[in-house]
């Protein structure tokens, strides 16, 4: 078993996040595809299956996490991440009537908190000391065979906890649903990212906002945005240290097909930089 070791300085510190990020929710969902899941996630597997074969044919190797983002996450992250955002506002509603020993008492019979130490019955037999860093917890919807884990990065000092999530049957239906993805048209001609760029930004967001919605690097989302300003469909403005984004009324009609699509421009960075979790 893990245990996970608490100072003062560690609870302190310790916050709730929607995502872990798409590197780490790639490598879940790499996981939870490999290994077959209930009922909720029958759908996903189906259309996941699908999109693979159409890109590289018959399933004889595992494909590279890059293009099982592409095939698996990119068109459901929008919807994944509102999903996330409303469970951690929900655990933070707990953090806040009964702290964080109500919040752990949450995450499964398999997670026990005693004392100052957070105990992970299915985690590798070790000792964690978090070093006063604290740690982030996020939900996950593609965690589905285990409670919790615990995944730490050298370059990074916090350690993050990703606990399941899963979806409901209900949920699992609005998750899924193709019929809403962003126009196959506009996706086609500006990018399946520009597309969903211009449908977040209906609501003004800055630029690392932008970039947590649609699952990339912030310095990728400045390229798509300044191709998006260049072509008259987005707005930029600088209120102090930040930079926002609004979609124009041009953006508006191209998203509502009120006027012609523009001439396609070639996508250069549609995908995060990804590793394996």
């Amino acid at each position: 078993m893990q245990r996970i070791h608490f100072t003062a300085d560690d609870l302190a510190r310790t916050r709730l996040r929607a995502t872990a990020g798409p590197e780490i929710e790639t490598g879940l969902a790499q996981e939870l595809f490999a290994r077959g899941a209930g009922q909720v996630y029958a759908r996903w597997r189906r259309q996941v299956y699908k999109r693979l074969r159409a890109k590289q044919g018959p399933l004889s190797s595992a494909p590279t996490p890059a293009d099982f983002w592409q095939a698996a996450l990119a068109p459901y992250w929008r919807r994944v991440l509102a999903y996330c955002e409303a469970e951690s506002e929900a655990r933070g509603r707990l953090v806040m009537r009964g702290g964080v020993e109500q919040l752990f008492a949450t995450l499964g019979r398999r997670v026990t908190w005693e004392g100052r130490v957070l105990i992970l019955h299915d985690g590798p037999d070790e000792h964690v000391r978090l070093g006063g860093h604290g740690l982030v917890l996020s939900p996950s919807v593609f965690l589905a065979h285990r409670p919790a884990r615990l995944f730490r990065d050298p370059l990074r000092p916090q350690a993050a906890l990703v606990f399941s999530a899963p979806p409901d049957g209900e949920q699992s239906g609005v998750l899924w649903d193709e019929t809403s993805l962003p126009s196959g048209a506009l996706g086609t001609l500006v990018g399946q990212t520009r597309a969903a760029a211009l449908q977040e930004l209906r609501v003004s967001c800055t630029t690392g906002q932008l970039a947590d919605r649609l699952g990339v690097s912030a310095p990728c989302v400045s390229q798509h945005t300044a191709v998006l300003r260049q072509s008259g469909l987005i707005t930029t403005r600088r209120v102090r240290n930040t930079v926002v984004h609004t979609v124009t009324a041009l953006g508006m009609a191209l998203l509502e097909g009120k006027v012609a699509l523009p001439a396609p421009v070639p996508e250069r960075c549609d995908t995060p930089s990804l590793v394996t979790a």
